[in-house]
């Protein structure tokens, strides 16, 4: 039975998407069976997939509205066929495009509209080990069908100040839909992104999250780090498009950590 979960945090900017692909590749580095959903209409989290999101044929949209299954609309990622990109196990892609923008419209006046990603995932449940999630920034309709489907969620984070504030917010919303549409969800743990160890604050706010959440919070952290924000321009992971990065490294870590949290799950 395929694990669940959403990348999700109400503050924009925080790194949701880079986290989502790189961990869905790590996961794939280390052996695991990935699907990577995207409900973000902008759609990165597919182009960094390395699938156009301009010529797919089926996406996360016909599946929300019961056009298409997930088995339908799925794509593979793509590294290309040359070099040692091309050996890098890939991870199966249901994608996202500008027409998901009108699904929240349209998903209003439906039955079943915060489930239906829940209905339609529970097809391919034995095919995979884990599915991740990307969600849009805001609470809505696309959000809520991820986390209502979710086994729990995974909150990347910068250590700031303003990012505890939006952690306070996102807490508050995770405990409603517990409380109210989804009896399994819970916050996984807490990962921090884009952090550097040579600012003070940085460590504070790392020493407040660890003395207040504990073990909640995962011992990998990624670093700040070029190459993963260069990976995106190139329509890769940066696990893919640079393994022998710091980020890279650090994301096949977390992976790993993430392997071993579930089996205790």
């Amino acid at each position: 039975m395929a694990k669940i979960f959403c990348v999700a945090n109400q503050k924009g900017g925080v790194g949701k998407t880079t986290t989502t692909v790189n961990l869905a590749a790590g996961l794939a580095f280390v052996g695991q069976r990935v699907l990577m959903v995207d409900l973000d209409p902008q759609g990165n989290a597919t182009m960094s997939s390395g699938v156009d999101k301009r010529e797919m044929e089926l996406s996360v949209y016909d599946v929300l509205l019961e056009e298409a299954s997930v088995a339908e609309a799925r794509i593979r990622s793509n590294w290309g066929t040359d070099g040692v990109r091309a050996k890098i196990p890939t991870y199966d892609v249901l994608g996202a495009n500008r027409d998901l923008a009108g699904a929240e419209v349209e998903l209003v006046s439906l039955e079943r509209r915060e489930n239906r990603l829940k209905q339609a995932l529970a097809a391919v449940d034995t095919e995979y080990d884990f599915v991740l999630i990307d969600c849009p920034p805001s609470l809505s309709m696309l959000t809520l069908n991820g986390l209502c489907c979710a086994h729990g969620v995974i909150v990347p984070m910068q250590c700031e100040y303003f990012a505890l504030e939006g952690l306070t917010d996102l807490v508050n919303t995770i405990k409603q839909v517990h409380a109210n549409l989804n009896r399994d969800l819970k916050i996984i743990g807490l990962l921090r992104v884009m952090f550097d160890p040579r600012i003070t604050l940085q460590q504070q706010v790392s020493d407040q999250l660890k003395d207040h959440f504990g073990d909640k919070v995962f011992s990998a952290v990624i670093p700040r780090n070029v190459r993963l924000a260069e990976a995106p321009s190139y329509g890769l992971p940066g696990v893919v498009f640079d393994p022998s990065a710091k980020g890279s490294h650090a994301f096949v870590d977390f992976a790993q950590e993430m392997v071993e949290r579930v089996k205790a799950f």
